[in-house]
C-alpha cells in the first residue's frame, strides 16, 4: 500500500538551525540558517536533493563566523512551486531577491549541480550581490553545453543519458516518485563515489531525499529545470542566455569537483576557466563522486571557509 504524500512542511527537519519563509522575486522560498554573526553565505542544493544536502556546513560555516543560510530552491521541499520559471534567468533573479530579502546587499554565493549552475549565473546577471562563487560539481553553463557539443563520447554521453529521459512527459514524473521514490537512491547511488555509497550515512541520506521528492509536486518543478535547458537551446533565449552569461566572471571562484564524478566531468569543470577573470582555485578531490560536500563533508567544508576567510 502506497504511504500518503509528505506534506512540504516535513522538509523542515531539527538541528541547530532556523526555519523560516522568505518573500523574494515573487515566491516564498524557505530557508534553513545558522547564524554565526558575520558575511552572509547562500547554499544552493542540487537535484535530487532539498536544503539538507548543506546540513555539515550550515553548522560548521557558523562555528567559523558564517551566517550560513541553505534554501529550498523554487519548486523543492517547502519552497512554492509555481507553474513555471524554472529557467537559469529567473532562477538567479530567486537567488538575489532572496540575498536583498535577507537584508544583506552582498553574499558568498555556493552552489553543487544545478545550484552551481544558478551560482555561475547570479554572478553574470548579478554581480553586484556576489561576493565570491564557490560550486561544488558545477561546471559553468557554456562550459557544459560546449562540452556536451564537442565530447558527445564523453560529457554529451555523461549528460544525456538522463537527461534525455527527464524531456518525456509525465514518465519521469512517475518513475521518480514509484516505490516511494526508490529510483532517487538508485540516482544518487550511480553518481556517488563508492566509498559513501556503502556507507550507513548515504543510505540514512537517501531515505531523506526519498521523502522529499514525493513531496506534492517536486518531481515535476525539479523535471523543469532540465526540460528548459535542453528545450531553451532550440529557442532564441538559448543564445540570449549564452550572451548574458558569457562574460568571464569577475569576483573570486573555488571549484570543488570529485575526480569520480560521472555526470558532470573533471574536463569539463576545467573547460570553466575561459569564464573566470579573477582569483581562482580548483580542488578535485580523489576517490570522490558527484556529492563532495555529503561525501567528504569535512574537507569540502574546510576548502569553502578557507576560500571565504580569504
Amino acid at each position: 500500500m502506497r504511504r500518503a504524500a509528505p506534506d512540504p512542511s516535513s522538509v523542515r527537519l531539527p538541528g541547530p538551525w532556523t526555519h523560516r519563509a522568505v518573500s523574494a522575486n515573487g515566491i516564498r522560498l524557505h530557508v534553513a540558517e545558522c547564524d554565526g554573526g558575520g558575511p552572509l553565505v547562500v547554499l544552493l542544493h542540487g537535484f535530487p536533493e532539498f536544503w539538507w544536502s548543506w546540513r555539515h556546513q550550515l553548522s560548521d560555516l557558523a562555528d567559523q563566523g558564517f551566517r550560513a543560510v541553505a534554501v529550498d530552491l523554487r519548486g523543492y521541499g517547502d519552497s512554492d512551486k509555481p507553474p513555471r520559471g524554472y529557467d537559469l534567468w529567473t532562477l538567479a533573479g530567486d537567488v538575489a531577491g532572496l540575498i536583498r530579502a535577507l537584508g544583506e546587499s552582498r553574499a558568498h554565493v555556493v552552489g553543487h549541480d544545478w545550484g552551481g549552475l544558478i551560482a555561475w549565473t547570479v554572478a553574470a546577471l548579478h554581480p553586484r550581490l556576489v561576493r565570491s562563487l564557490a560550486v561544488i560539481a558545477a561546471p559553468h553553463p557554456l562550459a557544459v553545453r560546449a562540452a556536451v557539443l564537442r565530447d558527445p563520447r564523453g560529457q554529451g554521453r555523461a549528460t544525456l543519458g538522463y537527461a534525455l529521459g527527464f524531456q518525456v512527459p509525465r514518465w519521469p514524473e512517475r518513475s521518480l516518485r514509484a516505490e516511494d521514490g526508490a529510483r532517487v537512491g538508485r540516482i544518487m547511488c550511480a553518481w556517488a563515489g563508492p566509498a559513501w555509497a556503502a556507507s550507513s550515512d548515504f543510505a540514512d541520506a537517501v531515505e531523506y531525499y526519498r521523502r522529499a521528492i514525493q513531496v506534492p509536486g517536486v518531481v515535476h518543478c525539479a523535471m523543469e529545470y532540465y526540460r528548459w535547458a535542453l528545450r531553451s537551446q532550440f529557442r532564441a533565449e538559448g543564445p540570449r542566455f549564452a550572451a548574458a552569461v558569457s562574460r568571464p566572471c569577475a569576483v573570486p571562484v573555488l571549484q570543488v569537483h570529485g575526480a569520480l564524478d560521472p555526470c558532470l566531468l573533471v574536463s569539463t569543470a576545467v573547460a570553466s576557466q575561459r569564464w573566470i577573470g579573477g582569483d581562482h582555485r580548483r580542488q578535485v578531490l580523489p576517490a570522490t563522486g558527484h556529492f563532495p560536500h555529503q561525501e567528504l563533508p569535512s574537507e569540502t567544508t574546510a576548502l569553502i571557509a578557507g576560500f571565504l576567510s580569504s
